[in-house]
């Protein structure tokens, strides 16, 4: 999406706030969503973090800086909504063999598509690194974002986003190699 394109969307959003919400939702609402997906698993943790981030933009349209990209933006505010889960979620583990913590009754995620044996075994791979290699692959393998946006995103350099992706995809290579 060019420029133009973001800047009509903040425009509508405050001449006429439901329009430009809708406009809003239907161009970045699957994209944020599958960003937060990728990065907290949890389908049911995804549409909370990602309705938590639409609402947010929303709210703080006015602080948006011209001349900076609303996607970046959007995308940033996103990853900190799954962040901020991720450490809720963090705290609140209990271990597997704490009498009542509820693990023999889990159920497979309805939402993940287990009989593509490579995706899986991807996400694995993905799962296996630190949390801001992670979260630097998924915005350039998935979403397909420049070094620059990405670290716009991430909080670090363009240069520190690219040796980041580059490690990360190494490993998970390695990974997927080394699992039959």
């Amino acid at each position: 999406m060019d420029r133009l394109q973001e800047k009509h969307i903040v425009t509508t959003i405050k001449t006429d706030p439901g329009r430009g919400f809708r406009m809003l939702m239907g161009r970045y609402g699957e994209p944020v969503y599958w960003h937060i997906r990728r990065l907290v698993v949890s389908h049911d943790d995804a549409e909370d973090a990602a309705q938590e981030t639409f609402i947010r933009v929303f709210r703080s349209i006015g602080q948006f800086r011209k001349g900076s990209s609303l996607k970046t933006w959007i995308y940033r505010i996103a990853t900190n909504e799954a962040l901020r889960i991720l450490e809720r979620r963090r705290q609140e583990l209990v271990p597997l063999d704490t009498p009542g913590s509820g693990v023999s009754s889990l159920q497979a995620d309805k939402y993940v598509d287990y009989s593509d044996l490579e995706a899986v075994k991807l996400q694995k791979a993905i799962h296996t690194l630190p949390a801001g290699q992670q979260l630097v692959f998924n915005l350039r393998y998935y979403d397909e974002l420049s070094y620059h946006d990405i670290a716009e995103i991430a909080g670090m350099s363009a240069v520190s986003a690219k040796t980041s992706y580059h490690i990360a995809k190494g490993k998970i290579i390695k990974y997927m190699n080394s699992i039959d």
